[in-house]
């Protein structure tokens, strides 16, 4: 039986650092935002499904999400004014990361790639879904931003205002009601959550 090494390189997500050219107050590395992403997708589909009819898998959502940045143990976390300078160097980042998402995949026993691949691979993971998980990968870099800058830190403060930009993209009715109803929460302290318990 041959080795995979598939699950040790998926362990050394927790070794890449977000955010390496923003000064930050707490560090984040790619497996601490992958299951930020992945909760924040199973709750944007349950709430698609309960108040906007929506027929979304949740825990399916959650599991694409728990593996959506795991082409990065490969290439790293390029940030994003580099990654999105330009078109060209935008799409040639995008070849990257399908290489190294079918890379990943190759590295599982063969009868595993068949029911890895439309988690790992984006050209195989549903439009739905990976709109859905794409919404929560920029809520939480929103979010980031918030408790940073809760923190003191105010080179976040560009950051929200950009990604604020983004999300505008992303502004379905579960997103909003995610915004309106739990993200108000990230800008206060422990006391101020725990007083209403």
């Amino acid at each position: 039986m041959k080795t995979s090494h598939f699950f040790a390189n998926l362990a050394r997500l927790k070794l890449i650092h977000r955010w390496p050219l923003m000064r930050t107050v707490t560090e984040e590395n790619v497996q601490e935002h992958s299951y930020q992403v992945a909760i924040v997708s199973h709750i944007l589909a349950v709430i698609k499904n309960k108040k906007f009819n929506g027929n979304i898998v949740p825990e399916r959502a959650a599991l694409v999400a728990l593996y959506h940045d795991s082409s990065e143990v490969l290439t790293g976390d390029l940030p994003s004014p580099i990654k999105y300078f330009n078109e060209d160097i935008a799409k040639e980042y995008k070849k990257i990361e399908s290489i190294a998402e079918k890379t990943l995949v190759n590295m599982l026993p063969t009868e595993f790639q068949e029911d890895f691949a439309p988690l790992i691979q984006h050209e195989k993971i549903d439009t739905e879904v990976a709109f859905l998980v794409k919404s929560a990968d920029v809520i939480c870099g929103y979010l980031k931003a918030l408790e940073e800058i809760s923190a003191g830190n105010h080179e976040f403060e560009k950051a929200k205002n950009n990604i604020s930009k983004t999300l505008e993209k992303y502004r379905t009715p579960e997103v909003n009601y995610f915004m309106d109803v739990f993200v108000p929460s990230f800008s206060l302290s422990l006391d101020e959550i725990s007083a209403d318990l």
